[in-house]
């Protein structure tokens, strides 16, 4: 099965895609919406919040301008260097077979990323950590919002950790195994509002997500992937 070589491979071996200070920045500012997030779920207004109709909907409007925010700082930094967009994505479709081969490699690979985070909370259910009680959307404005954010979050987080994290990452490491896990571990701490039992699920998940990639070459098969099971274990898996 062919690749798409210009992320699995990166075009110049040894040269960064964007400067060191732009990745830094990248990193602390993913680092202070952890931070914050994570102060935001511990705030006891969630019972107020979730009696309104449509809560949840304004709730998911910033997180979807964080998401483009970030990505479009990633980019940024790239474009700094010369680069382009194709740099962090990876070549677009050139047909429907190509479409279909993604679809072909995203189906499987979700059921298998399916797989290990109901292995990942069976292991760490175990473990007593404290967590954000989440409320699942509800009605169509709220069902639809949230598509909207997956569909964000399915494009936007490939973009920044495993098409600009992960390729700074293999080449200031010059490797690939390191890559992967780095930018999973970054992944992962992010989301530590879910409470850190949710951050120990996420990390091999984030693992997985950058294998695939480093895998094809390209981010179009984690996207449809990150999209649907964000879609799946955000709505679908509560209906």
């Amino acid at each position: 099965m062919q690749t798409d070589s210009s992320i699995a491979t990166p075009a110049s071996a040894g040269r960064l895609i964007a400067a060191p200070w732009h990745t830094v920045s990248m990193l602390l500012m993913l680092g202070f919406f952890a931070v914050l997030d994570a102060w935001s779920a511990m705030v006891p207004h969630g019972e107020v919040a979730m009696a309104s109709q449509g809560s949840n909907a304004r709730a998911y409007l910033l997180p979807i301008a964080y998401e483009w925010g970030i990505a479009c700082w990633a980019w940024a930094g790239v474009r700094m260097e010369g680069g382009a967009l194709r740099d962090l994505t990876g070549v677009r479709w050139e047909s429907w077979r190509s479409f279909a081969l993604d679809v072909a490699v995203a189906v499987p690979f979700w059921g298998l990323w399916e797989l290990a985070a109901r292995l990942g909370f069976f292991v760490f259910n175990r473990v007593q950590a404290p967590g954000a009680v989440y409320q699942p959307p509800s009605g169509f404005v709220e069902v639809f919002v949230w598509i909207v954010l997956s569909v964000s979050a399915g494009i936007c987080e490939e973009i920044v950790y495993r098409g600009y994290l992960q390729r700074q990452f293999r080449t200031a490491t010059r490797s690939i195994v390191a890559a992967v896990i780095l930018q999973a571990v970054v992944f992962g701490s992010v989301h530590v509002y879910q409470g850190w039992k949710h951050v120990l699920v996420i990390v091999p998940l984030g693992i997985l997500y950058g294998a695939l990639v480093a895998w094809r070459g390209n981010l179009r098969a984690s996207m449809m992937a990150h999209t649907w099971s964000d879609i799946f274990e955000g709505w679908l898996r509560f209906v």
